[in-house]
């Protein structure tokens, strides 16, 4: 029996707070999981989904971007794989009834939760200006007004092509070729190692236990090989305290697998300070592999000098921690045999984040901890396909190379002009600059930073697009006119065939589903944008729209033309398992720069300073929480039910600012530029998380973040380190 749509919405009037977890996974992750499935699919499609989910012959789950093993277990899924999967294959429906039923305006007063849980979306629909309701269209109408809005713009730079990362590589590579045929690279996107054979992991700024699940198979295997386990986060996460694999008895019923060895409680964005901290003791120490650094790598002097100069007074007051803290780390990668650096959005969400990830490469090229086995970095890719979805052109700034391929291949000029990322995209809709916003999937206005600004920023877009699977805030926030074109998910059946997609670690795999498409009038993302380009380009360009749109055998031939490492793509990932695409450092210790070598980097250290009364808060998920998918208010690792507006903070610096565990406080953004954001009404937890730290969910805070605060070179939202200030609610 399948759960109905919600009718009334939820609120945290029963919020309870409880110890947090110190064990992840486990037999509640498996009665959740289960439980779930059965909720939404029904017990026959449950069964007929999970059986297929991540093996070779069945589908990718669209959860995260985990790789598979060679061997799959008959569930090789974790907990929230199996929601998310459960979520798109849900017996749920909207249609035209609940659009007659619903105004934007009344939709625009429900909660995230409560527009995802109405179910799938089965037919286009069409806002017109000047009307509070979508309407019913026919693919040809709907797809008509994107085409004729396309057409009239001023310049193609006024339209904007977003995409999420859980599109398949057929879809991204004919969804950029549409954008750049159609003549701009406005293309922002939401980007082999082996661990088992690793002497060292160091996880930085990252919770595997609710966000990469399957990642905790491998480091249970890396510790019973002999490995160490340091985890680099401002919070203890129960995901690399304990591990209970629900796939063997001990993990089950018996006592799990202890993960991390040390915990490494540092200030958040101070990881920077750590790592250079630590590059200094190596030095001072005299660990270089002094024949690596000499064949492979360029500017050691330069490093080097400048580590043996930094303050140790600086990188204490940056990092929270204290010296023989940083020494014990750098101990360990000192004796290690190899060493693995893994990292997620806990270290690209800051200012410094660029410099942050330089300084952990420095450290790595010291011992030659790139370029073999059990060695190098990892960053952890959270979207499905995201890796993917910039190897086949989903960048505003795709090098010369991959336009020239493009060209040579279609017939073709590609724009050379970088386009917008995400931040910009938003700053030309504020501008009136962009006109048009396409969104591939996503929910763009919750992912962003500085909620306000973006709401009001997309609403003075002419147009808004969007290809979904669920009805998410993006399609209640709208331009005058607004279009959902709705889409299969990853869990149907492609009439089509099989997709590919890209796992974390560069290996290409085919995806098909096993179930029925929720209703018979969806279409794929591949088909819907070759039959968008045909509509809108007509015969400007020499690329068969129509034939691409349905055969996949015949867009990853193009690919192979016009993407490196794809040669003979069909052949290869018709083969169990696909193909790992090459990758110069780890293959073969070359480096693709302009000296043939790997770089060290000099990076200037900045402390980011918190003003008297301040915290930095930290944006985060739940974790029954996908990304701006909310599943429910929960957070059963954190001790948190009921409710989603809590704030962590350590109970001395509650002390210290003059709050109790328990107070009701609204989040107020410190920033200089003279706008007040502010999140109102927070519980606050005491919670052992770093001292002048705090945490809390988003997309709930991301109003907290201007728009303009982004890291440095990448341009992301500086999510990580957001200076806030605590207000009592009286």
């Amino acid at each position: 029996m399948t759960s109905k749509p919600p009718i009334s919405d939820r609120n945290d009037d029963d919020l309870r707070v409880e110890p947090p977890d110190d064990r992840a996974a486990g037999m509640p992750a498996v009665v959740a999981a289960l439980k779930r499935s059965v909720e939404e699919m029904g017990v026959r499609a449950t069964a007929r989904t999970l059986v297929h989910l991540n093996h070779k012959h069945g589908f990718d789950c669209p959860g995260c971007a985990w790789p598979d093993p060679d061997r799959a277990k008959p569930a090789e899924f974790c907990e929230n794989g199996a929601k998310h999967v459960a979520a798109e294959a849900t017996a749920k429906r909207v249609g035209a009834a609940f659009f007659r039923d619903h105004s934007l305006s009344a939709l625009a007063d429900r909660s995230d939760w409560w527009l995802e849980e109405q179910g799938r979306l089965t037919d286009p629909v069409v806002k017109r200006a000047g009307f509070d309701h979508y309407e019913p269209a026919s693919w040809d109408e709907a797809l008509g007004i994107v085409a004729d809005e396309l057409r009239g713009l001023a310049s193609p730079d006024e339209a904007v092509f977003y995409t999420s990362g859980r599109t398949s590589n057929e879809a991204a590579f004919v969804y950029q070729l549409f954008a750049r045929a159609f003549g701009t690279n406005n293309l922002p996107d939401c980007s082999n190692m082996c661990l088992e054979h690793a002497g060292l992991i160091v996880i930085c700024g990252q919770n595997p236990g609710t966000n990469h699940p399957r990642m905790l198979t491998h480091l249970e295997k890396a510790k019973h090989n002999g490995a160490t386990i340091v985890a680099v986060n401002p919070l203890p996460e129960a995901g690399l305290l304990r591990f209970k694999n629900p796939q063997t008895p001990r993990g089950l019923l018996g006592p799990g697998t202890a993960l991390a060895d040390h915990h490494l409680q540092i200030r958040l964005a101070g990881d920077q300070a750590l790592f250079l901290g630590i590059g200094r003791l190596m030095l001072e120490a005299g660990a270089v592999d002094h024949d690596f650094v000499a064949r492979y790598t360029d500017r050691f002097e330069s490093y080097a000098a400048h580590a043996r100069a930094a303050s140790w007074d600086e990188i204490l007051a940056a990092t929270g921690l204290r010296l023989d803290e940083i020494a014990l780390l750098a101990r360990l990668i000192m004796d290690a045999p190899s060493v693995i650096v893994c990292w997620a959005m806990g270290l690209t969400q800051h200012r410094n984040s660029v410099p942050m990830i330089r300084e952990l490469v420095n450290v790595l090229l010291l011992q030659g901890n790139i370029g073999r086995g059990g060695a190098g970095v990892f960053p952890v890719r959270g979207h499905s396909n995201v890796q993917g979805d910039r190897t086949m052109g989903i960048w505003e700034k795709m090098p010369d190379r991959f336009l020239d391929a493009v060209r040579d291949e279609f017939g073709f000029e590609p724009p050379r002009h970088h386009g917008l990322d995400a931040v910009d995209s938003i700053a030309a809709m504020r501008s009136g600059d962009a006109k048009v916003l396409m969104s591939m999937g996503g929910n763009l206005v919750r992912a962003i930073s500085d909620t306000n600004v973006a709401e009001a920023a997309m609403r003075r877009l002419r147009l808004t697009v969007s290809v979904a699977t669920k009805l998410n805030r993006s399609h209640i926030v709208t331009g005058e006119v607004a279009v959902i074109l709705p889409t299969m998910s990853r869990s149907e059946h492609d009439p089509s065939g099989a997709v590919t997609v890209e796992d974390s670690v560069g290996q290409v795999h085919a995806s098909l589903g096993p179930l029925p498409p929720a209703s018979a009038s969806l279409r794929s993302e591949t088909a819907i944008v070759c039959a968008l380009a045909r509509r809108t380009l007509g015969d400007r360009v020499g690329v068969e729209w129509e034939r691409l749109g349905s055969d996949y055998a015949a867009v990853r031939d193009h690919i192979a033309h016009v993407v490196r490492g794809f040669d003979d793509f069909n052949g290869r990932v018709a083969k169990p398992g696909g193909f790992l695409l090459p990758h110069p450092p780890r293959d073969e210790r070359r480096f693709e720069t302009a000296t043939g070598k790997a770089h060290f980097s000099v990076n200037d250290l900045r402390v980011l300073e918190v003003p008297p009364g301040c915290l930095i808060l930290q944006t985060l998920r739940s974790h029954d929480q996908f990304n701006t998918t909310v599943y429910s208010d929960d957070d059963r690792y954190r001790g948190v039910h009921g409710g989603r507006r809590v704030v962590f903070v350590n109970p001395a610096d509650l002390r210290a600012l003059g709050f109790a565990d328990g107070d009701h406080v609204d989040l107020v953004g410190a920033w200089d530029d003279g706008v007040e954001r502010r999140a109102a009404d927070f519980r606050v937890i005491a919670y052992p998380t770093a001292r002048d730290c705090a945490a809390a969910y988003y997309p709930e805070t991301n109003v907290l973040v201007p728009l303009e605060s982004v890291a440095e070179v990448s341009n992301t939202p500086t999510s990580k380190s957001v200076i806030i200030r605590l207000e009592q609610v009286r």
